[in-house]
């Protein structure tokens, strides 16, 4: 099973960590290019909405850990690459819990906090 990683840029080593555990796990992972190399926002946007569209993918993982004072954070660009997925009818995770900004939507998509725990996540 295929699930694209999403998140902030802060959270870049906490998403290599989710990365690593869930290999080790036996799926596979797919995290934004961006952090791995240079290239522009809008570039980076385009790959990794591809990536998501891909038939093999089955999930989304959003990384929302803490940032800057606030819980389970899910910035502008991971929420629309969370709407897209939830459009493509990808299963949803969020690493923590609920982001309470968009909960009124993560709640009616469906989309599913782990609250840390990736052993929850389901193989296809």
């Amino acid at each position: 099973m295929k699930i694209v990683l999403c998140g902030s840029k802060k959270f870049i080593p906490k998403i290599f960590e989710v990365s690593e555990k869930l290999q080790k796990m036996g799926f596979e992972t797919v995290i934004p290019r961006e952090f791995i190399c240079e290239m522009t926002k809008k570039e980076a946007s385009i790959r990794h909405f591809s990536e998501i569209e891909k038939e093999d993918v089955s999930a989304l993982l959003i990384v929302n850990e803490t940032k800057n004072g606030v819980h389970n954070y899910i910035g502008a660009n991971s929420f629309a690459e969370l709407a897209f997925g939830f459009y493509k009818r990808k299963t949803v995770y969020l690493l923590n819990d609920i982001y309470e900004p968009y909960s009124e939507e993560l709640v009616a998509w469906e989309v599913i906090p782990l609250h840390g725990d990736l052993s929850k996540i389901k193989k296809n």
